[in-house]
């Protein structure tokens, strides 16, 4: 089997993980924002716990026929749910891994961006890890033009909400949570600049 076949387009960075041993077999894991499932194709092939949530019902869809096509003989169709990150209907500390790829950086503002991280925090299991890929603004701080409600206007001409590595610093804090490795940001040529930021929640 090809390696495209077997793996999808998996993000390079969610594949290091599953490399270190991070996300096991027994594991619950949600995929909260997940698209059309390019980050599910491996964990759907080989029978992983998979569930996700996007607020785009044709990307739930798309998550239902790729589990179908790939066998996925326990799938069930609450297991995809169109709905948005911020109010997701799981019960609390239901994941021991929470995926959020290329999902916070869309926050509306502030308020709207820790809504978000308190609902992955919610449903993540104590001893769970939050693996999060998002933009920030750390290494092209001059080039980029602030919009309010820190959103601002990168060079590539998109529009985001950023975070510093300051902020992610504090938040991770905040939620008393263990950073499973430091913050990694990718420059990419001074066009945007995406960060990895992967934390555990506290065992009880």
């Amino acid at each position: 089997m090809e390696v495209i076949e077997q793996f999808g387009n998996i993000d390079i960075y969610l594949f290091d993980q599953l490399l270190k041993g991070r996300i096991q077999k027994q594991m619950r894991i949600l995929d909260a924002g997940c698209g059309s499932g390019r980050n599910l194709v491996y964990f759907l092939r080989n029978g992983y716990k998979v569930y996700a949530v996007d607020q785009s019902a044709k990307a739930v869809e798309s998550v239902h026929k790729l589990a179908t096509e790939l066998a996925a003989s326990d799938w069930a169709a609450d297991r995809a749910r169109v709905e948005a990150v911020d109010n997701m209907s799981f019960a609390d500390e239901q994941f021991q891994f929470v995926i959020s790829n290329a999902v916070l950086h869309f926050a509306e503002n502030d308020q709207h961006f820790r809504q978000m991280l308190q609902e992955l925090w919610r449903v993540l299991a104590p001893g769970g890890v939050l693996f999060m890929r998002l933009a920030s603004s750390i290494g092209i701080e001059h080039a980029v033009q602030h919009l309010g409600d820190e959103r601002y206007l990168l060079p590539d001409g998109s529009t985001r909400f950023l975070v510093n590595e300051e902020r992610m610093l504090q938040a991770t804090a905040d939620l008393q949570g263990i950073f499973v490795e430091p913050i990694k940001t990718v420059n990419v040529a001074g066009q945007r600049c995406m960060s990895t930021w992967c934390i555990q929640k506290p065992a009880l």
